[in-house]
């Protein structure tokens, strides 16, 4: 029963690692982000309106990541370049994948907000 447990658990790491790494390894740096958005990307909040409203980067738009297949007219049509970002990573990597499906073609997730 423990050598189950160990191998579970150190099987349920692994994973764990390998899923950070995928989704860490799609960041931009903040250099980058602030310099798209300089030239025109719309930067994209998709923390919940509380967080939203406790801080956010200025100029943002804030959309939550479970709205953003809904609201994509919102957005910008799909060849707008589009920055998101959330707290730590997990909720702008599905909002990226919302655009991108919604045929978005160049959005850029930079991750957690203090990455800014």
């Amino acid at each position: 029963m423990v050598p189950t447990i160990i191998a579970v658990g150190a099987a349920a790491f692994v994973l764990f690692m390998v899923m950070r790494a995928r989704v860490t390894s799609e960041f931009i740096d903040g250099a980058k982000a602030r310099s798209l958005v300089e030239g025109g990307a719309v930067l994209l909040d998709v923390r919940s309106p509380a967080e939203f409203a406790d801080g956010h980067v200025d100029g943002a738009k804030n959309i939550p990541h479970d709205e953003v297949a809904a609201r994509t007219s919102e957005v910008g049509s799909t060849d707008t370049t589009v920055v998101v970002y959330c707290r730590s990573g997990i909720r702008s990597s599905r909002a990226k994948a919302a655009l991108e499906s919604a045929g978005f073609t160049d959005v850029h997730n930079l991750g957690g907000m203090d990455r800014w």
